[in-house]
């Protein structure tokens, strides 16, 4: 719990100061001091509200025992398995099988999944799915998987601002505008780059926690592999619109590929499925 507190902390520095440089290209001393503030206030913000705004950009809609009691039910069930809080539960409607947690901890988490994982899985593989997100919130990877998401679209808004208005240097004359052309392109890698590096072993240790609060590792296995093998072929709207919220999702939920492939925040499926299996035989 400490450690994920700790790079939580380390990411929101590494975002105030990516807010600072930028904020000094475009206008020097006082666009710094200007971007450090809305950094700031941005970061206060993502702790609070990023969960809301990322349900909103995919909208999610809550649902309970009445609107979908086999579904909720499941939940329940993992959670008192997790010993965790009972979290919101939402449904996506959308066609790719997909699904994620998100939150700022586990009293104030939420589960989604797409309509369309619930009607490509069985209910053991869903199941299995659902426990690999509450072994997220068990973990509490969803504060800093919620929190780089929407700070990552910050940060691409005002890389693009710097784009836009050009370069100032500490004096306020224009500055080498190639400088700021580079900053607004290596602002947003910088921040996928800390993404990839804390999703991909996160992935790994949210499958066996997962597998751990089912019970069952080949179901988490079965599930990894169908999503796999469908969700390449269904585009994810809300995703598309929105990559930085990529992360978050059980299977990455991109159409792209080529150069996109390489930031890909998801280990291979096929090692994640090895791993699950060879979980289940021991």
């Amino acid at each position: 719990m400490l450690g994920n507190y700790l790079k939580t902390s380390i990411l929101m520095a590494a975002i105030l100061a990516l807010f600072g440089a930028i904020g000094a290209m475009v206008g020097g001393t006082n666009g710094m001091l200007l971007a450090l503030l809305f950094g700031g206030a941005m970061n206060i913000f993502a702790y609070w509200f990023s969960d809301k705004m990322v349900l909103k950009m995919y909208n999610a809609r809550e649902v309970d025992e009445s609107s979908a009691p086999q579904f909720y039910g499941m939940v329940r069930e993992l959670v008192q398995r997790a010993g965790l809080p009972m979290p919101k539960v939402y449904l996506i409607d959308e066609a790719q099988p997909n699904a994620f947690a998100t939150g700022r901890n586990p009293e104030n988490a939420a589960v989604a999944a797409t309509t369309g994982i619930l009607q490509l899985l069985s209910a053991r593989e869903i199941r299995g799915v659902m426990a690999h997100e509450l072994a997220h919130v068990r973990h509490r990877d969803i504060l800093i998987s919620t929190i780089s998401a929407t700070m990552a679209g910050a940060i691409s808004a005002l890389a693009n601002f710097a784009m836009f208005f050009g370069g100032r240097d500490s004096e306020g004359r224009p500055g080498n505008p190639l400088a700021s052309i580079l900053l607004a392109l290596l602002a947003p890698l910088a921040a996928s780059l800390i993404q990839m590096a804390i999703s991909r072993a996160r992935e790994f240790e949210a499958d066996r926690g997962g597998a751990e609060i089912s019970g069952d590792p080949n179901a988490l296995a079965d599930a990894l592999a169908k999503i796999d093998a469908y969700a390449r072929g269904i585009p994810m709207a809300p995703a598309e619109a929105h990559p930085e919220t990529a992360q978050m999702m059980i299977m990455n939920p991109l159409s792209g590929g080529g150069i996109a492939g390489l930031f890909s925040t998801h280990p291979a499926t096929e090692q994640r499925v090895a791993r699950l299996r060879a979980m289940a035989r021991s």
